[in-house]
């Protein structure tokens, strides 16, 4: 895995989830941690509200695999959120804030060649992850975004993996997919990302510390049936879907599990 960066200038990253109507594989995710100001349900609802771009890289003739585009987005988000520019006075942080303090919407689109290379050249950071790369930007207006990334395609996002992805180590953290649910491969990164932003919630700064220093190591699998029953139960972070998109209000999407929250 390897994050390439791009400077700044100005601005270039968390749960029950959910979308902004209209907004195929976007996701809405929950309030921040508790050490964080927060706002009131309602005071959240009636905020500016942003949105996290992620664009994936979709060439015609290479393809990422699915699974490695879900790590990958994962992985974006993680990077995003603990990059110095997003905290503090960092330059990101003001729209991170902003972001937090609203319904926290993820939309994945789609990028290539002459669209991935003008999306590449926006202030973000592209996290490789085995067959995919996955560009994060800093959050924009659910109403204002560049214009380079508001012509991408967001809907019909379809990925396939060339053979079953391996067993995950049990030692490691694992985002595990609902079983019971469909969904595209750009809603499933979207999810992804949320599972894995609940998880850094969850984590000491310590335990962030050490994830960080290793490279946010991480796996997305779906869950076996009776597993996902066992997971659900737990005390793991879960993502639930507002229902905007694809599947029922309330839905299970993703639990993470990670070593430290076991």
């Amino acid at each position: 895995m390897s994050n390439t960066e791009t400077p700044l200038s100005s601005t270039d990253t968390t749960v029950n989830s959910g979308e902004a109507p209209g907004t195929p594989a976007a996701a809405d995710s929950g309030p921040p941690p508790a050490a964080a100001p927060r706002r009131a349900e309602d005071d959240r609802d009636a905020a500016p509200q942003f949105v996290l771009p992620l664009v994936v890289r979709l060439e015609k003739a290479a393809p990422p695999a699915r699974t490695d585009a879900l790590e990958a987005a994962a992985r974006a988000v993680l990077v995003l959120l603990s990059d110095e520019r997003s905290l503090g006075e960092g330059e990101w942080a003001a729209a991170v804030r902003d972001w937090q303090d609203a319904r926290i919407r993820k939309v994945v689109r789609r990028a290539r060649g002459a669209e991935w290379r003008r999306a590449a050249a926006l202030p973000g950071i592209t996290v490789d992850g085995g067959s995919a790369e996955v560009r994060v930007f800093p959050p924009v207006p659910l109403d204002g975004w560049p214009k380079e990334l508001a012509k991408l395609q967001v809907s019909g996002t379809e990925l396939d993996d060339p053979e079953p992805p391996a067993a995950p180590d049990p030692d490691g953290p694992v985002l595990w997919l609902s079983p019971d649910l469909e969904m595209s491969a750009g809603k499933a990164m979207a999810q992804a990302g949320h599972g894995a932003q609940l998880a850094w919630w969850a984590l000491s700064e310590a335990e962030r510390a050490a994830w960080r220093t290793a490279g946010f190591p991480l796996a997305v699998r779906t869950a076996a049936p009776d597993r996902w029953a066992e997971l659900t139960r737990s005390d793991l972070p879960v993502v639930r879907d507002a229902g905007f998109t694809e599947i029922a209000p309330g839905s299970c999407t993703v639990v993470a599990d990670h070593p430290a929250l076991r």
